[in-house]
């Protein structure tokens, strides 16, 4: 027999929203023990999932089929109204706070937002090596949203499908939804554990990977009407005759507070370094489910009036939180975790405002209600609004960039001079990347290309080797080969350590095992080639603080090189700026982008060794004092010198300074006596 579902309001679900939402508010407040927060995420997924199936077998079981028209109608009524607005405020506040770099990503990000497609942008902007190290968007929280409403829009087609099907066939279509929400969440769970293990953006932000979990919530709405029977009092009915109705009471008050303490140690035991979503996932989302589907005093603890209060603003006070955040430390800088906190609590001011003026009255309006048509164009109304809102503001810093000039600083010594501009633009710093960038390989490579510039037919040969800091001197190397009629051999991975260490790439939320298989085929095909004249290394000295364990790490990469019988040259990284600094740059002035020269320039214990004798066979090549002077006396390193940016993100340099700082290089090479002299 269909049970009849009769799913009315649940003000414990209610509450069970308050428990998602302050979970993400710590976490994004980086209050102390809450690092796994962001399970508070899943816990909306499985709330979104049970409600919407809930309220669809409501409609199936009371009138044989339901309206995707009224569907659509009600899900824009309930959620494009607030999000529209939030979308405007971030739109004048990045226009307000922000450099001009940045407002253009917040408008990129606002339009996709907008058309709920926000987590397919940032999946491509965290798979990005190139992009990847910009600032957080004020949005990006919104892929939650994106996720949400692309689950919405074909999981009421598909159900509706189902349901005419059974119809047709003189069937009930709870058995085909059923196997239907096992099978999806069966294959999104599996693409889940794939793609955490070899794409952890991918795998955290894609609507596929997080698809299981509105089906677990499927799953606890397809269930309730049992599990809820478990809960019920004596006398309620037939059903589990030979069983005590206290026993069963007990049953579901054990597996309730079972999913309560579930989703509790989520949020305390997870971090940011636990592979996500993967089996770790399955806790808060199972637990969530149980909590649903089976009535414990957890029941009636979430549907305390204060918790449901909190349950109640959620949406919207999930919505202004994180825009908030970025934008105060964007003008104010870091801040410290109770201000933090400070900053997401005071949200509740602007969600309730959002509650009571735009999410209740449309949700609410009879006027409104009475048509789908209605409905329908009131969400379409607060999704084109932002986006026109976004185009204007990117056209105005579009504008604004070719009749600003922007302040440059001429040297370390000299304050700052109107009226220069700057080479590159900000906004080409950006791309202003090596002529090598095919050299650098994808991130799951274990192999390069063979790379060769210059006379490739010549016997005399330089190499290149390192992670993206050794491609970045790719305009000297050539400088170097080309002048002298050599070859110049390119061998490049993004993000993989020259010397032998094992790391974790966020990208993968692994660790990095193709960095380790590249490099020990780099190292064969060195071998295994005639030797080179000149061998140029370069790493970014950043992937670990252990000064021992990174000397033993240099030992095991300068071993077999060194046999080579190649001279040897090391380029001590370049200062770390630790900021986008096009971005800044396009905000002006350059002394107010400096970087902080005790966080810049980090200790290299391969440097130090080769200066101190400790490397024979080895010689450093050191850029340093050029580009952060210390004969300035400031504590400080520029973000531009001479007109030049000097970085194009928050650790590069500009190509244009490579190619400016090429001449110096070669020179020093032929004062060491390491390349001929070219006249």
């Amino acid at each position: 027999m269909t049970p009849r579902y009769r799913l009315g309001f649940r003000p414990d679900i209610e509450g069970l929203r308050a428990v998602a939402v302050l979970a993400v508010l710590a976490f994004h407040a980086t209050v102390p023990g809450m690092a796994g927060g962001f399970a508070g995420v899943d816990v909306f997924f499985v709330i979104s999932g049970f409600l919407i199936t809930g309220l669809l077998l409501r409609d199936i079981s009371a009138e044989g089929r339901f309206s995707l028209a009224d569907f659509y109608a009600r899900r824009a009524r309930r959620i494009l109204p607030a999000a529209g607005v939030v979308l405007l405020a971030t739109t004048a506040g990045a226009w307000l706070l922000l450099p001009p770099l940045r407002g253009t990503d917040v408008a990129g990000d606002v339009v996709a937002a907008a058309l709920y497609l926000a987590n397919w942008r940032f999946v491509a902007g965290q798979t990005d090596y190139l992009a990847a190290a910009r600032d957080p968007s004020p949005l990006l929280h919104y892929w939650s949203l994106a996720v949400e409403e692309q689950f919405y829009l074909l999981w009421a087609p598909l159900l509706l499908v189902l349901v005419l099907v059974a119809r047709r066939l003189g069937r009930s279509p709870l058995p085909a939804i059923a196997v239907a929400v096992v099978a999806l969440t069966g294959v999104s769970f599996a693409l889940a554990l794939w793609w955490t293990g070899t794409s952890a953006p991918l795998a955290y932000l894609s609507s596929p990977s997080r698809a299981w979990q509105f089906g677990v919530g499927a799953l606890a709405a397809l269930l309730t009407p049992y599990g809820g029977r478990l809960g019920a009092r004596p006398g309620g009915g037939e059903g589990h005759r030979d069983v005590p109705r206290f026993s069963l009471r007990v049953v579901s008050g054990a597996l309730g507070l079972a999913g309560a303490a579930a989703v509790a140690w989520s949020i305390v035991a997870l971090g940011p370094q636990t592979p996500y979503p993967g089996t770790a996932a399955l806790v808060p989302t199972l637990g969530t489910a149980a909590v649903i589907v089976f009535r414990s005093p957890v029941s009636a603890a979430l549907s305390w009036a204060p918790v449901r209060l909190a349950g109640r603003l959620s949406f919207s006070w999930y919505l202004w939180h994180w825009p908030v955040l970025v934008l105060t430390e964007a003008a104010l800088g870091e801040q410290s975790w109770p201000v933090r906190l400070a900053l997401v609590l005071a949200c509740a001011l602007p969600a309730a405002l959002t509650l009571r003026l735009v999410e209740q009255p449309l949700r609410t309006s009879r006027v409104v209600a009475a048509l789908p048509r209605r409905g329908l164009a009131l969400g379409t109304s607060a999704m084109a609004v932002p986006v026109a809102a976004a185009l204007l503001l990117n056209g105005g810093i579009v504008q604004g960039a070719t009749t600003t000039t922007v302040t440059v600083a001429q040297s370390a010594e000299t304050p700052d001079t109107p009226g220069t501009a700057l080479l590159p633009p900000p906004a080409q710093a950006r791309n202003d990347f090596p002529k090598s960038q095919g050299c650098e390989i994808a991130l799951t490579a274990t192999t390069s290309p063979p790379c060769l510039f210059g006379d490739t037919s010549s016997k005399d040969r330089v190499v290149l080797i390192g992670d993206s800091h050794a491609g970045q001197w790719f305009a000297a190397a050539e400088r170097i080969a080309v002048r002298r009629g050599w070859a110049l051999e390119v061998l490049t991975k993004p993000g993989c350590p020259l010397p032998r260490l094992t790391v974790v790439d966020p990208r993968l939320g692994r660790e990095y095992r193709e960095c380790d298989a590249w490099r020990e085929y780099a190292m064969k095909r060195l071998a295994s080639e005639a030797p080179p004249r000149l061998i140029l290394l370069a790493s970014l000295n950043a992937y670990t603080t252990d000064r021992a364990a990174l000397t033993r790490a240099w030992d095991s990469t300068l071993t077999p090189l060194s046999r080579l019988g190649a001279s040897l040259v090391y380029l001590r990284d370049t200062p770390l700026p630790g900021k986008d600094v096009p971005a800044c740059l396009s905000g002006g002035p350059v002394s107010g982008c400096a970087f902080p020269r005790a966080a810049g320039l980090r200790p290299d214990p391969l440097a130090e060794q080769i200066t101190a004798g400790g490397r024979p066979g080895v010689r450093l090549l050191d850029v340093t004092p050029l580009l952060c002077p210390e004969d300035s006396g400031s504590a400080t390193c520029p973000a531009a010198l001479d007109g030049i940016v000097l970085y194009r993100d928050d650790a590069h340099i500009t190509d244009t300074l490579a190619v400016r700082l090429a001449p110096r290089i070669e020179q020093d090479l032929e004062d060491l006596d390491l390349i001929p002299t070219v006249l």
